[in-house]
């Protein structure tokens, strides 16, 4: 058997984890994943803002996602979350619009994770292509 062993390494044969080990495990992940896709967000918002005098919001995104091969199933997940920060910039969120009708468009809504940042002024960035146009 110890020949076996020294044969065939045994990552080939992974030992099963004990439940609760295995639970905190995918925990763990999940908690990991969850923080590389906020950085992504973070990160993709400040290329949009880098970008918004040059490019369109959408093809920075875009840019953003390629350049850093982000996969799949997690760009998705990135774009529609920085296209939700984007929005909130411009649209106010359903508490604010009710509470104060009158009121300018709401920065961020009270219940998101992401940090206050400034307005992204994609209008004005449009506006400027437009005149050089």
């Amino acid at each position: 058997m110890s020949l076996f062993r020294s044969l065939l390494p045994e990552s080939l044969f992974p030992r099963k984890l004990a439940p609760d080990t295995e639970q905190r495990l995918r925990l763990a992940q999940a908690r990991a994943d969850e923080a590389i896709v906020r950085a992504h967000v973070e990160n993709a918002l400040l290329f949009v803002d880098a970008l918004a005098p040059d490019v369109s919001f959408e093809r920075a995104l875009e840019i953003y996602v390629r350049e850093m091969a982000i996969p799949d199933p997690a760009a998705g997940v990135v774009v529609t979350r920085a296209l939700v920060a984007l929005g909130e910039g411009l649209v106010p969120s359903r508490s604010a619009a009710m509470a104060a009708p009158a009121a300018g468009p709401v920065l961020e809504s009270p219940d998101t994770d992401f940090p206050v940042r400034p307005r992204l002024r994609l209008d004005d960035a449009a506006a400027a292509r437009r005149r050089l146009a």
